[in-house]
């Protein structure tokens, strides 16, 4: 048995590793004032001082922070409400048929997502930019909230809703004071995934992108093209430490909302 705990110690340390490196390695090479990726000859924070300096590249953070919370935001409210639909169906057949549905967006590949939103975003005449890039965001986000959610819901005792009910709660009631406290930890999961994706993704947003808006996965996908810039690595880096300091949060919120449940259920 510790043969094992240790071997899988070591393949767990391993999988960190070649995943990390080439972060870190990027990381490092931020601070080269070389200016290369190789051969480091001095530590500089001129890259990270390009980054701040650069009124058009704070824009395009801007718009990436303000698509992503608004997306974030939306699709959190549209998942929980599907996924309140989706557990409320009483045959296993069609709440079967209408997660098959909702998973279609996270299992198709990016590029196919992509390409049916840019042909459907011609076809109604809608100008691409700003609104494009939300509304694709929230079409891929909200299957993430749904599944992040309905097993909170699937969890919970009907005897709960049953009780609440006896009580003399009203629908609304039920729903606010009974439902939603009980899956926030989900709400909150569904969220914080959805903000990470809408960060994240270059495929979809490439292809609703239009001249004008931009966000940071396309724009350093522009910079990159152009040759190797160590402002790139800056800006990565930024990128990482704000996701980080994203995961790190939630896993507080997520802490603080399991110890208040406990704390609830001793009461």
């Amino acid at each position: 048995m510790r043969k094992n705990g240790k071997l899988a110690n070591v393949y767990l340390a391993a999988v960190f590793i070649i995943l990390y490196a080439p972060i870190f390695y990027l990381m490092y090479y931020s601070f080269n004032s070389g200016g290369t990726m190789h051969d480091f000859k001095g530590f500089t924070w001129e890259w990270y001082k390009e980054v701040f300096h650069d009124t058009r590249l704070f824009i395009i953070v801007l718009n990436t922070l303000i698509i992503a919370l608004l997306s974030a935001a939306i699709s959190t409210i549209l998942g929980v409400i599907g996924a309140i639909a989706i557990a409320n169906v009483k045959k296993n057949q069609t709440k079967n048929t209408l997660l098959s549905f909702n998973n279609v967006l996270i299992v198709s590949p990016d590029v196919i997502i992509g390409a049916s939103f840019l042909i459907l975003f011609t076809m109604i005449g809608l100008k691409l930019g700003f609104m494009s890039v939300l509304l694709s965001h929230i079409a891929f986000s909200v299957p993430i909230v749904v599944i992040m959610v309905l097993p909170k819901l699937q969890e919970m005792s009907s005897s709960l809703i049953d009780a609440a009910k006896d009580l003399g709660a009203s629908r609304w009631d039920v729903l606010s004071k009974v439902i939603l406290p009980y899956i926030t930890p989900g709400i909150f999961a569904g969220f914080f995934m959805a903000l990470t994706y809408s960060l994240d993704d270059f495929a979809v947003t490439f292809f609703v992108t239009g001249n004008g808006f931009s966000t940071l996965s396309v724009e350093i996908y522009s910079m990159a093209r152009q040759g190797i810039s160590l402002t790139i690595n800056a800006l990565s880096t930024l990128i990482f430490l704000f996701t980080m300091i994203l995961v790190v949060g939630y896993y507080f919120i997520n802490q603080r909302n399991m110890k208040a449940g406990r704390m609830g259920v001793r009461k």
